[in-house]
């Protein structure tokens, strides 16, 4: 192990500017989900053989997920890096590989003109974008948790997924622009390459503002840090704590992928509004997201984790249904826009008070890899599979309503993970590897 001074450990200079830094990558690696899911149609022509749209629309919605297969892997790899060499430098590494893998999609040629190609080259941006985002949520959660001022764990760690509503904010106006100065067919052709071709030119600006980032005052102030090795057996032995954390992240995953990547696909192709409407109304949830999770960080700071997370899940669980058979009865922009909105309140809160509460239950020597674990595996299961699981439960069921089971079943999810790690009014132990 590497040993490190714990006296006159210095401390950061400005937190603001810190959450600033910390939080650019986030900014990219949603701005490039939301895309993705918002051009998942004009993705599907451009990239998959011409033929059924249903059956196109599952291939891109796979690919999408077969991406996020990827994040355990990098959350276990790049976890342990972050771990051991610090969470500024890992956070640098972490961006470079994001970046490498929105290029692979941005310039990638279409099917028509190399064939099978094309699919292959998106699917390995998109394992690339899946093994960075593996660990980029965990490392910049973790870097606001051990900057954190006492009592405000959960206001400051909110910001994690805040930067990624403003994210999808930017995303959707450049949409929106793209949208009224563009026809369709122009949009399906090529204009919806534009918005990554944004993303990687704001790389750079990131970059260097990653690089002016401080290491964590915690971090330095470990007197011991753990090879590869020992964090592999630690997150081992704490397999409980990294499965139902997992379980805890599933209702905020898959709530977060249904009103923001899956929202404009709904909108548009199941519920028949226009591209501007479904538009507006991922706007106007990327603002309230926003509002939210600093709001349920904040009270969770207050009155506790458990009881919001409980709260929120259960609200959630019996609502789901009834909200969206009531939208899909007779869709109008005003009933989805109340649908989403109400969505992104269970979102936004319970997200605001689940990130602190995981980052709180798991190891704090290995807290970057099993955090990071934790997330990506509900990510990988539950919620980056949400398009591909609402999209097959409509063409199966024939019901317009049927996503509303996968929501519950993320609420149910949520419910029993929460009573299992705060039972008996105290949190799940963990436990440390026993050295070979």
């Amino acid at each position: 192990m590497t040993s490190v001074v714990a006296s006159e450990t210095p401390q950061i200079k400005s937190r603001l500017g810190a959450i600033l830094r910390s939080t650019s990558g986030n900014f990219l690696e949603q701005f490039d989900f939301f895309l993705f899911g918002f051009y998942a149609t004009a993705i599907s022509k451009a990239f998959f053989p011409p033929g059924n749209e249903t059956t196109a629309l599952l291939l891109t919605f796979t690919t999408f997920w077969l991406g996020a297969l990827m994040r355990p892997v990098g959350a276990i790899v790049l976890g342990a890096y972050i771990d051991r060499i610090g969470r500024r430098q890992g956070l640098i590494v972490t961006l470079a590989i994001m970046a490498m893998g929105t290029v692979f999609i941005a310039v990638c040629p279409t099917y028509a003109s190399i064939g099978i190609a094309a699919p292959i080259f998106v699917l390995i941006g998109r394992l690339l974008q899946g093994f960075s985002a593996g660990v980029e949520l965990g490392g910049v959660s973790v870097y606001l948790f051990e900057i954190a001022t006492p009592g405000n764990k959960g206001f400051y760690t909110s910001f994690q997924s805040a930067s990624q509503q403003v994210a999808i904010f930017a995303a959707a106006i450049i949409g929106f622009a793209l949208s009224e100065s563009m026809g369709p067919e122009t949009i399906a052709a090529w204009g919806w390459r534009i918005p990554f071709f944004i993303g990687c030119a704001i790389v750079p600006f990131i970059f260097v503002l990653r690089r002016t980032l401080e290491e964590t005052p915690a971090f330095l102030a470990m007197k011991k840090h753990p090879t590869a090795s020992e964090v592999f057996a630690s997150a081992a032995v704490n397999w409980r704590i990294i499965f139902w954390g997992m379980m805890m992240v599933a209702m905020t995953t898959v709530t977060f992928y249904f009103v923001t990547v899956y929202t404009p696909t709904f909108g548009k192709n199941v519920l028949k509004l226009t591209t501007r409407e479904a538009l507006l109304v991922t706007l106007f949830v990327a603002v309230t997201n926003f509002i939210w999770l600093p709001v349920g960080g904040a009270v969770s700071d207050r009155i506790g984790r458990k009881p919001v997370l409980l709260t929120i899940a259960g609200l959630s669980l019996v609502t789901a249904y009834p909200m969206l058979s009531w939208l899909v009865a007779e869709p109008t922009f005003a009933k989805m826009l109340i649908v989403e909105l109400v969505f992104s309140l269970y979102f936004g809160v319970y997200n605001g008070a689940m990130v602190a509460a995981l980052t709180e239950i798991v190891p704090a020597h290995v807290r970057t890899t099993c955090f990071s674990l934790a997330f990506s595996l509900a990510a990988a299961l539950f919620g980056t599979f949400t398009p591909l699981a609402a999209t097959w439960l409509i063409s199966e069921t024939g019901s317009s309503s049927s996503p509303a089971f996968w929501l519950m079943l993320a609420a149910a999810s949520g419910l029993i993970a929460t009573l299992v790690i705060y039972r008996g009014g105290r949190i799940i132990e963990t436990r440390e590897a026993v050295a070979a």
